[in-house]
């Protein structure tokens, strides 16, 4: 099959999805993943040559560049519609690499396009805004290669001599294995020194059980280490037994808690782990799926931002389900705390959040079902008013000490 416009992505799930967006006179191809890597033997990167790279094709690749080269001879224009990330643009510049390679690309329209979430509007967006390769992106692929090629390669082998039975060295895990070596040493010399607080169960006059923490003693405040062994914990209990005690004064105030920022890929991880125990590597695979059948916005970001239509959108539903009490005067807006976020993504998210969790329409996989309700809950809640708290504390003592 061939048509005149050739989009190339890189599965064939989100070939599946985008195919029905743009119709016949388009032909959706899966490079299925990357293409090529570095040779893997000494000499793949020559930082004496303003650190030149010699690539080969990945090991499964042969078929699917065949397939792309082939599409290519029969199509006038050429869409390469990889994620919107570092790794998508270096997927696509290593197809127009190759394509060049074999001067396929005469007299062919080649285009980059790129969306946020494989919704219908934003697809046919993307492709009326087409534009060309991000050379940044690229580059700042070909560093992090470089660097990956030239500390792991060179290391390991190393590595492998003086340890025996070690796994590996990396531009990652090494710096992240040292900083774990130094906290384990601050732990391991740090002085622990003992110290007792104190817990009274109490009842109200009507019976009702609470618990009281010592906080004062013979009229002085306690700090956390001013009790600091068995005998002065003893002596501090003995002396509240003798006590008749009943509640001196009484605080009341109102707390807010405002609701989290939408998910990152952090703190996807974080929460998936927490609430449904999912491993990082299970929670990006399923919301890889997710993204790919078009239930949410792409999944790496570092980006806590709502787009206009996604907080109207989250408005509108929570008046209609909720009421005004739960619905800000205003739209919430999130910055990231991160001093080097990129924030070019939008907050992961559901295209379409009227898409209700476990409801027809939703995902079917129990996996997916369970992390779109997660990201669904974390989204409304985001644009939500803000829980008001009563909070309550009380002096207990004998009105003397």
């Amino acid at each position: 099959m061939s048509a005149d416009n050739l989009v190339i992505v890189e599965s064939p799930a989100k070939a599946k999805t985008i195919n029905k967006y743009l119709g016949p006179e388009y032909y959706v191809l899966a490079s299925y993943g990357h293409v090529r890597d570095l040779v893997s033997k000494d000499g793949s990167v020559l930082p004496d040559e303003d650190f030149a790279m010699k690539w080969e094709l990945g090991d499964r690749a042969d078929k699917n560049v065949r397939d792309i080269k082939k599409a290519v001879k029969e199509s006038k224009n050429v869409f390469l519609a990889t994620d919107p990330d570092r790794e998508g643009e270096a997927i696509s510049w290593h197809i127009k690499e190759i394509l060049e390679d074999g001067a396929l690309l005469k007299d062919k329209n080649l285009q980059r396009v790129t969306f946020n979430e494989i919704t219908k509007k934003a697809v046919q967006e993307a492709f009326a805004h087409a534009r060309g390769l991000d050379q940044d992106l690229i580059d700042a692929y070909l560093a992090r290669r470089a660097l990956d090629y030239l500390v792991g390669f060179n290391l390991s082998p190393i590595l492998w001599r003086k340890l025996p039975g070690s796994k590996s060295a990396g531009r990652v895990q090494s710096v992240a294995l040292r900083l774990i070596c130094e906290r384990e040493a601050e732990i391991e010399k740090f002085v622990s020194q003992e110290y007792w607080s104190l817990e009274a169960l109490l009842h109200s006059a009507d019976g009702a059980p609470f618990t009281a923490r010592l906080t004062h003693l013979a009229g002085n405040k306690l700090d956390k280490l001013d009790i600091s062994n068995a005998e002065m914990a003893e002596a501090a209990a003995k002396r509240i037994k003798t006590k008749n005690l009943s509640i001196q004064k009484v605080e009341k105030k109102q707390v807010r808690r405002h609701p989290y920022a939408p998910f990152i890929t952090s703190s996807l991880q974080m929460e998936a782990s927490r609430r449904l125990g999912m491993s990082a590597s299970q929670t990006m695979r399923t919301a890889q799926q997710l993204y790919e059948a078009g239930f949410i916005t792409y999944m790496r970001t570092d980006g806590t931002t709502l787009s206009e239509d996604a907080v109207a959108q989250a408005r509108a539903l929570i008046k209609k389900d909720y009421g005004d009490k739960y619905l800000p005067d205003a739209p919430r807006l999130y910055k990231s705390k991160a001093k080097n976020a990129q924030e070019a993504h939008e907050a992961i998210r559901p295209t379409d959040l009227s898409v209700l969790p476990g409801r027809s329409g939703g995902p079917d996989d129990e996996w997916q079902r369970r992390l779109y309700d997660l990201i669904w809950k974390r989204t409304m809640a985001s644009q939500m008013e803000s829980a008001v708290l009563d909070q309550v504390a009380a002096d207990i003592s004998d009105g003397t000490d």
